[in-house]
């Protein structure tokens, strides 16, 4: 057998060094999947009447908080919908990013947010107001225009646009 030489035993231990610091990094490929599709009878958004028309089968008659963002095209019509978040009886604690990644696999030039209040009370919480701004802020960073967030009561809609 031939015996390997000082040159070799350390090029050598230099590749097994190497192998085991290095990390594997997954290429990948990111997409949204349809689940499922609906008629939207008004076609655009243009009030939060018609942005409550679109999300309500979404948020009503359930149990706990759901936050949901529309994803629009540059001329106000859906493309997409996506539950970002279910939260508990009476919050649902949303980030940015959350709600951002739908749009941007969407290619939306604008959002419509909404979540439900299981309680009924429509009444925006200090928590829905900071939420908003939080989004409108990270909107304009990325170029998607918060149009609105719609809050959906079990008797009442109210709509906050404290943008």
């Amino acid at each position: 057998m031939e015996e390997i030489n000082e040159t070799q035993a350390t090029t050598l231990q230099n590749v097994k060094q190497k192998e085991k610091s290095a990390k594997r990094v997954q290429v990948v490929n990111v997409k949204i999947v349809k689940e499922t599709s609906f008629l939207y009878a008004n076609r655009y958004v243009r009030s939060p009447e018609d942005g409550y028309e679109l999300l309500k089968e979404h948020l009503e008659d359930v149990d706990r908080e759901h936050f949901v963002v529309a994803a629009l095209d540059t001329k106000n019509q859906p493309i997409s919908i996506n539950t970002v978040h279910v939260g508990c009886l009476n919050s649902s604690i949303v980030h940015p990013r959350e709600v951002m990644k739908p749009a941007i696999l969407s290619n939306a030039a604008s959002i419509v947010v909404a979540h439900n209040h299981p309680s009924g009370d429509p009444d925006p919480s200090k928590e829905d107001i900071k939420v908003t701004e939080r989004l409108a802020k990270a909107g304009r960073v990325l170029g998607i225009e918060l149009l609105d967030h719609v809050i959906l009561g079990r008797t009442t809609v109210a709509f906050k646009k404290s943008i």
